[in-house]
């Protein structure tokens, strides 16, 4: 049985609710249907099970949408891309954790925005957008925490780390506990057999277009599928970037100090720069930083008050699609794990849908329940 959210009272909603309009986006409306397979794939194995596994007519395997981003940008593609602007307000689907009393099913209202030339200047956008729709819930306890997966990704680069070392730690960085495991595998000696085996080993060996074939043929004999749907092309792929993980050096203690550093401080965003600007340099790091600054700047302008905003570089989240800055709006009444908004930016996700060309793509929403000042505790 699923749980439903209660709904906020209409004089409340259309409050909520306001911001968005203002935005000027066309409404979109998205199918509750979704594919299993494409959700797994952009959103990550870690959300399968948060997914509501449903059978439908016409599609192998389905799940009820948990959120409306991957369903906009695939419904913008087919629309033809470039720059666009989308209004939705629907329910969403996610079991629950184990021992949790969290709602299952919920209304959400956000924005989605593509081709914005400005990119600090729509993540600071879609972040006041986020926190005037909470605050119109009447709640007076909001505080803004932001966080940057492409910051991460410099400051690894900055203490010149193998780009393999790079990839495993930034693909690792959503999941807290998988990301302390390849911490420390990164700082071990390689054992022996650490490319994943004989088979992995093999496979290795052969051009990736072959090595899938192989693959392909030897699971097509032993009349097996992956699990999750993934292709032989990609498994092949993760295995060698594996592969190349282990060939690269051990990190250094001295990194690995830096880099909890790094992931240690949370405060407000001027004081987290100095400190960063003190653990890694080069010109991208300068960059990366001064971007920043120009953020930190933008988002008080949005109106979101200088004393309640964080810069927590340790936070992710746990939808893979996110490649940018990210935020959450949340609420002293509720525990972390709840925000009453939440978004950020996913450039990559309109390459991985077949997207031709680079496009910016950034988006936020609010649970209007949890916005509401009479709402969940």
């Amino acid at each position: 049985m699923i749980r439903l959210e209660p709904s906020a009272p209409e004089t409340a909603l259309a409050a909520i609710r306001a911001p968005f309009l203002e935005r000027a986006a066309s409404p979109i409306d998205i199918p509750v249907l979704q594919p299993l397979d494409l959700m797994l794939d952009l959103s990550g194995e870690a959300m399968r099970p948060r997914l509501f596994v449903v059978e439908a007519d016409g599609i192998d395997e389905a799940c009820l949408r948990p959120d409306f981003t991957i369903g906009v940008a695939l419904a913008h593609l087919e629309a033809g891309g470039g720059p666009g602007r989308y209004l939705y307000e629907g329910k969403a689907f996610r079991v629950a954790p184990k021992g949790s009393d969290r709602a299952e099913e919920f209304l959400q209202i956000g924005v989605e925005c593509y081709g914005e030339a400005d990119r600090v200047g729509a993540d600071a956008a879609m972040a006041g957008l986020a926190w005037r729709a909470a605050a119109a819930g009447g709640r007076t306890d909001l505080s803004v925490r932001m966080g940057d997966i492409a910051l991460f990704e410099v400051f690894l680069n900055a203490l010149g780390l193998a780009p393999a070392l790079v990839l495993s730690l930034v693909r690792a960085f959503r999941r807290p506990r998988a990301f302390r495991a390849e911490l420390e595998r990164a700082q071990a000696p390689a054992p022996a057999d650490a490319k994943g085996g004989r088979l992995a080993s093999l496979l290795a060996g052969l051009p990736e277009d072959e090595a899938a074939e192989a693959l392909s043929e030897l699971w097509t004999l032993a009349g097996v599928q992956p699990v999750g749907g993934r292709a032989p092309a990609e498994i092949v792929h993760r295995l060698a970037e594996r592969g190349r993980a282990a060939e690269a050096p051990p990190l250094a203690a001295s990194d690995a100090g830096r880099i909890a550093d790094f992931l240690a401080v949370s405060a407000r965003p001027g004081a987290v720069l100095k400190t960063i600007a003190g653990l890694a340099k080069g010109p991208a790091m300068q960059a990366a930083l001064d971007g920043w600054s120009d953020r930190a700047v933008r988002l008080c302008a949005e109106g979101i008050p200088e004393d309640r905003l964080t810069l927590s570089p340790a936070f992710g989240r746990a939808f893979g699609y996110y490649d940018g800055a990210l935020f959450e709006v949340l609420s002293a009444a509720l525990d972390a794990e709840r925000p009453v908004a939440a978004g950020g930016r996913y450039d990559a996700l309109l390459t991985a849908l077949g997207a031709t060309s680079p496009t910016g793509a950034v988006g936020c929403m609010v649970r209007p329940w949890r916005a509401f000042s009479g709402g969940e505790r």
